[in-house]
């Protein structure tokens, strides 16, 4: 019997899973609208920007979509003129990324998941005409992030027009019982994601983003690259393109 290094378990281990049916690999002939749904500003950042990195490198057009703006108070208020701290850290992020910022009308840790929401909702996603949507994983201590993976999931039930997958965050501390199925090599953009969450200067980023990058190696070893970014596909949902 063939013997393996250590480096060739991690290269088949990386094989298999870059075969795996949730994703697509050959590249789209046309632009792809990408959303990532996040509970909070900074949300999507630490759990898909390298990912989302990725994409706008290849040309493709991504939105951050904040359930809340980070803020516990619930006013009438025009978000695209909106100079909250957490606004503004949010649209300097995105201009790193060169994605795009759409927030939500939630209330910073008093998410409402109602008919009324789920309709809501609904009709800003699909405002965003997706080709992909990432959301939180379903199992999150975080109500706020267990509210927009639900509020993201009822949108597809209702349409089944998007590839749907989950992403994770800071694994242990508020994801749990994630098991991915799909990988995206972030090595490459790992400055842009780390300059990103360092966007978020107001939400401790000297401490959450080495610990969101431990989960970027560990992915990585799993998949056979230096970091990465994990998934889980919604199976019902059509495979969607990974860069």
């Amino acid at each position: 019997m063939a013997s393996f290094t250590r480096r060739g378990w991690f290269g088949l281990a990386a094989a298999v899973t870059l075969a795996r049916p949730g994703a697509l690999r050959a590249a789209p002939d046309r632009k792809l609208n990408i959303v990532v749904t996040g509970g909070h500003p900074g949300d999507p950042e630490y759990g898909c920007g390298g990912t989302v990195a990725r994409y706008t490198g290849l040309g493709h057009a991504v939105t951050l979509l904040y359930l809340n703006r980070g803020d516990v108070r619930c006013p009438a208020i025009d978000y695209e003129h909106d100079n909250a701290p957490r606004v503004l850290e949010a649209r300097a992020a995105c201009e790193i990324l060169k994605a795009r910022p759409v927030f939500a009308d939630q209330c910073d840790g008093h998410a409402i998941v109602d008919a009324d929401r789920y309709d809501r909702f609904r009709r800003l996603l699909e405002q965003q005409n997706p080709d992909i949507v990432f959301t939180h994983w379903l199992i999150d201590n975080h109500r706020d992030h267990r509210a927009i993976a639900n509020l993201t999931y009822d949108t597809w039930v209702k349409n089944k027009k998007f590839a749907l997958y989950f992403y994770e965050v800071s694994d242990g501390e508020d994801t749990q019982m994630f098991s991915p199925g799909d990988y995206v090599d972030v090595t490459g953009v790992e400055e842009r994601k780390r300059a990103a969450c360092y966007a978020h200067a107001s939400q401790s980023p000297q401490r959450y983003y080495p610990l969101q990058d431990e989960v970027a190696k560990f992915r990585g070893l799993e998949s056979g690259f230096a970091r990465a970014e994990a998934f889980r596909h919604h199976s019902p949902s059509a495979p969607g393109f990974l860069p």
